[in-house]
């Protein structure tokens, strides 16, 4: 499913898959974060609410441009790095059409259903 997406003032493609996590994302748009660094591989910003995890699919790691939910803090990550191995903790919810370099530098991103 695509989604609008600014990041910065700059719109940048995106894609959610379908899991039913993504879906519940969906469901909470239009939303604005203004994500903080995490260990300079991620940005992480807290959500209004925990995702549905149920159906969750296999592990997978991050990869620079993913949009994931890490569901034990209830937080999105967006990989600006390749993350690390496999966790049944992160559920990857789409990717980002953006460079990893201006994601790292993300200050203010929103989220908004396509129309």
């Amino acid at each position: 499913m695509d989604i609008r997406v600014t990041v910065d003032g700059r719109p940048v493609g995106a894609v959610l898959n379908d899991s039913p996590a993504a879906r519940d994302f969906a469901e909470l748009l239009p939303l604005t974060l203004d994500p903080e660094d995490f260990l300079s591989t991620e940005r992480v910003a807290d959500l209004p609410r925990k995702l549905d995890t149920s159906g969750a699919p296999e592990p997978a790691a991050a990869k620079a441009g993913d949009i994931a939910y890490y569901a034990p803090w209830g937080n999105l990550a967006l990989f600006c790095k390749d993350g690390p191995a496999p966790s049944a903790d992160l559920l990857i919810l789409g990717h980002l059409g953006i460079s990893a370099e201006q994601l790292g530098r993300a200050t203010h991103i929103t989220f908004d259903a396509r129309s």
